[in-house]
This record gives structure tokens, C-alpha cells and sequence, in this order.
């Protein structure tokens, strides 16, 4: 019985596992009947991976769902990752409270997996957990100098201005006229754009209150956006290089020389990248109308890519005690289409700041000892969102294909995931029989002094701060201290 059931999957990965000593766990291979308890499934991580499997799972008409977070609040990335500036993109937090409004789905947070409770004690209680935990780290230069006050990542910024508690400590030196940012993507134009758009216009967003003081403090005049490849490799989308060349008080700086024999490479390229390029390029070599060479003229501010340029060496200041600069190794290219890499010519060249901010990507961290780990990738190793060796893991979202692509790119991924877990429900796959779901977790959290947040914990929170942003006329004045937030609910 049991090797034609393992035989369905078709890989070899969940056969290898040794199964639990018999009477210790129901069987495997017992298909899972709707006259048994609801299918109990967990969900790790409360992000846009995590409400978007959760969302899928419920297509069960019995499964219940869980969806455990660390932090006191919800919704991962879309609170704390996207720009306070793009409120649009947070519209899809109204999917995710439907979602959390299901008579099935109930939302934990201020539990952290790995400490308050651990994955094998998930593992116990549901039938199936799903970690979508997403990125909490950040890519390393792995420069000297790094480690400099004046240096710190893009993320830890991001954080810092859309109210992550782990950031608030953050306090960034903006007294200098001059920031580089290590990389090209659209975290480093988000962070470029909030460093030099007019403070003015951030008041009515939901950045917070200290990090608005701040940047009204601010006297960074010049941002350069610094990455190792040229125009054709960049990270970013046309949407945000739009809004950096529309950027109100502020004017591109792009060398004509590094457009130099783009525009016959760019006819063979996917239409979405032709176009960025082709809007690098007229913004570089074309003279602009009248209207924009004299908003130009009257910006204060500025902003430019610096292409072909590898960071080798955060520079001291003369008392050493802060980053006054970066040492970059000039780079060519190599080989064609995705094997193109930089390689250095030989030549350095300096550039004077008194802000580093390194946006070379996001990494995911191992959540607990006994789920595998690729320390190298950043990811959890799977196969579809089955979890390599562990039977009933699954996994979804950044920690489960690297932290790449958009809000849509990880619906597109959660939604997979959920389907593979309901294929293996309904196969047999996974344990039979009931499983006690949260009854059991609760017990084990309020053992050790544990009090979870739910969701209509939150919606007190969140009416807490639309109350605070009216004043001001800011959508919400975010709440930042974690000890606040369970103080206003009476934890």
C-alpha cells in the first residue's frame, strides 16, 4: 500500500523519509475522508505568500487554516516593504482581510515559529504547515568597510521609514550632501525617491511620523544609484524609472556614453525591457522641451545611474569613524543575453558620500533546525512547494524561490503551492484522521507567556491608527511598538 502511494508523486524526495514509528502518527496513506475532523493546516508567515495560499486552501469547503506571524500586525511586505508613496499597491490588503474574514481562516500574530513555538510542534497539530515567512534578511556586500556607521541595507531603511519595530532603532545620518545605493532594482528607486522627494508631499502617506522629522531634516542633495552591469541589465521597471524622471525638485543624471550602440541591441529584446531602455535612452541623449530643461534647471536635487562599476571597498573618513565614501573597480561585459557578467578592467575609481545604502537583494533566513535549509540559494529546497524529505511541509512565496518578482508573481507561486498541497488531501497523502489545529497550539503559547494577536485584535489596532493619521491628514499614523500595540489591546 504504501509504495504504490509514494509511487504517485513521481520524485524521489518524500520516499527517502523514514516515517514515524507506528501508533506515533496516523497513516500516510489513509485517504483523508470529509467524514473525518477538518483538514487542520497551518500557514506560517501572514505576507502576500501567506494570505494568497491561505486564500487557495480555503477552496477546500472543509479545511480550516491558520495563519501564524510574528508580528503583532498582518500583511508582511505590503505594510512594511511597499513605498508609502504607492498606496495603490496596498489595495490588495482588502483581498487579504476577506480572506481573514472567513468563518475558517483565523490570523495569530505576535507568535515568532522557532521560538514561541517550533515547526515539529506545528508539524503535531495540523496536517499540513506551510511556511511563507518570506525574507528577513538581506544580501551582505562582504566589502571592507561595511561595517561603518553611515553604511546600512536598503532594507533595514525601508523598514526604518514604513515602520518595521526591528528598525525604528535605524536613526540615518542624512547631513551629507551625497547617498550612493549599491544596486538597481525597485527597492533602490524607492529609496532614492524617498530620500529627494520633497518632504512636503510624503505627509500625506503613511510614513511615519519619525521618519517624515527626519527627511525634513534632510540635506542629501545627490543620489547615485550604482550597479555592476549597464542599461540593459537594470532591475527596475519603467513604472519607477518614470516616476524618477517626473520626480518633483529633482533631475537625471545619465551619461550619454553608456548608451553608446544601445539602440541596435535593444531591437531584439522582449518588448517590456525595449521599452525601459528606450526611455533611458531618450532621457540620456535627448535634449529635453522647454517645460522640463526648466524644471530641470530650477531642481535642487539629483539623481543618476552609475553603470559598470563593482563596489570593492567602503572608504573611512580621516578619523575613521564613518563611511565617507566607495571605492568602485570599473567593469566591462562578458558573454550574451542571461550569461552576461561584469567583469573589472583593471581600473578603481572613487566616489565621495556620506550614506551607503546596499539594495543587492533580500535573503531569507532558516526557521527552525529541523526544516532544510540552502544557506547558499536562501531558500527552503522543494519541489513545486513540497518541502524536500518532510511530508506534510510545504513552503510558498520568497522563502520558497528566492526573492524575486512582484505581488502578482507570488500569488501566481502561493496559488501552486496551495493546489499541490489539496492534490496530495485528496491523494492520501497526508495524515488521517483529526488533528487538534490551534486548541493544541493555544495550549502550548500560554504556557510559555505567550498572548496572541487576532485579527479583530488588529482591526482595534488598525482603527487605532486611521484615528491618529486624521489629525494630520495622514491614511494612518502607524503604530511602531510592538508593546504599545498589546498594551492598547490589553495584553
Amino acid at each position: 500500500m504504501a509504495s504504490r502511494c509514494w509511487r504517485w508523486w513521481g520524485w524521489s524526495a518524500w520516499p527517502r523519509t523514514r516515517l514515524p514509528p507506528a501508533g506515533s502518527t496516523p497513516s500516510f496513506c489513509h485517504h483523508f475522508s470529509t467524514q473525518e475532523k477538518t483538514p487542520q493546516i497551518c500557514v506560517v508567515g501572514s505576507g502576500p505568500a501567506g494570505f494568497y495560499t491561505a486564500q487557495h486552501l480555503l477552496k477546500h469547503p472543509q479545511a480550516h487554516v491558520d495563519i501564524y506571524e510574528k508580528q503583532p500586525v498582518p500583511f508582511g511586505l505590503v505594510r512594511f516593504g511597499v513605498a508609502p508613496d504607492h498606496p495603490e499597491v496596498k489595495n490588495v490588503i482588502n483581498t487579504f482581510t476577506q480572506t481573514a474574514h472567513s468563518g475558517r481562516c483565523a490570523f495569530w500574530g505576535n507568535v515568532e515559529v522557532g521560538r514561541d513555538v517550533t515547526v515539529p510542534e506545528l508539524r503535531e497539530a495540523y496536517h499540513a504547515v506551510v511556511l511563507s515567512y518570506g525574507a528577513e534578511d538581506h544580501r551582505a556586500l562582504e566589502i571592507p568597510g561595511e561595517e561603518l556607521p553611515g553604511v546600512c541595507s536598503a532594507r533595514a531603511f525601508v523598514g526604518w521609514y514604513n515602520g518595521l519595530p526591528e528598525n525604528q532603532e535605524l536613526e540615518p545620518d542624512l547631513s551629507c550632501d551625497t547617498a550612493v545605493i549599491l544596486g538597481q532594482g525597485n527597492v533602490a528607486l524607492d529609496v532614492a525617491r524617498i530620500l529627494l522627494t520633497p518632504p512636503e508631499h510624503l505627509e500625506r502617506t503613511d510614513i511615519t511620523k519619525a521618519a517624515l522629522g527626519v527627511l525634513r531634516q534632510s540635506r542629501v542633495k545627490t543620489v547615485w544609484l550604482v550597479g555592476r552591469r549597464g542599461p540593459l541589465q537594470v532591475a527596475f521597471t519603467i513604472k519607477e524609472l518614470r516616476e524618477m524622471i517626473q520626480l518633483p525638485g529633482a533631475r537625471p543624471i545619465l551619461d550619454p556614453v553608456d548608451f553608446l550602440g544601445l539602440q541596435d541591441k535593444i531591437k531584439e529584446v522582449p518588448r517590456p525591457r525595449k521599452r525601459l531602455t528606450e526611455l533611458l535612452l531618450r532621457t540620456a541623449t535627448e535634449k529635453p522641451g522647454p517645460a522640463e530643461a526648466a524644471r530641470q534647471a530650477s531642481a535642487s536635487r539629483a539623481w543618476g545611474l552609475r553603470f559598470f562599476r563593482s563596489p570593492q571597498q567602503v572608504l573611512p573618513s580621516p578619523d575613521g569613524r564613518r563611511a565617507a565614501g566607495v571605492r568602485l573597480a570599473v567593469t566591462r561585459l562578458e558573454g550574451v543575453d542571461e550569461a552576461t557578467r561584469a567583469v573589472p578592467t583593471g581600473d578603481m575609481e572613487d566616489l565621495p558620500c556620506g550614506l551607503v545604502l546596499s539594495s543587492i537583494g533580500y535573503k531569507s533566513r532558516p526557521v527552525d533546525p529541523s526544516v532544510p535549509f540552502d544557506s547558499k540559494l536562501g531558500v527552503i529546497p522543494n519541489v513545486e512547494g513540497r518541502v524536500m524529505d518532510v511530508p506534510g511541509l510545504y513552503c510558498s512565496g520568497w522563502v520558497k524561490r528566492g526573492p524575486t518578482g512582484v505581488i502578482a508573481t507570488t500569488m501566481t507561486d502561493s496559488f501552486l503551492t496551495g493546489q499541490m498541497l489539496l492534490q496530495d488531501l485528496k491523494a492520501g497523502l497526508l495524515p488521517s484522521g483529526p488533528r487538534p489545529g490551534y486548541a493544541a497550539i493555544q495550549a502550548l503559547l500560554s504556557s510559555r507567556g505567550v498572548r496572541p494577536v487576532s485579527f479583530s485584535d488588529w482591526e482595534k489596532l488598525d482603527a487605532e491608527e486611521v484615528a491618529r493619521g486624521q489629525g494630520t491628514g495622514k491614511p494612518r499614523e502607524k503604530l511602531v511598538d510592538p508593546q504599545e500595540m498589546l498594551r492598547l489591546l490589553g495584553h
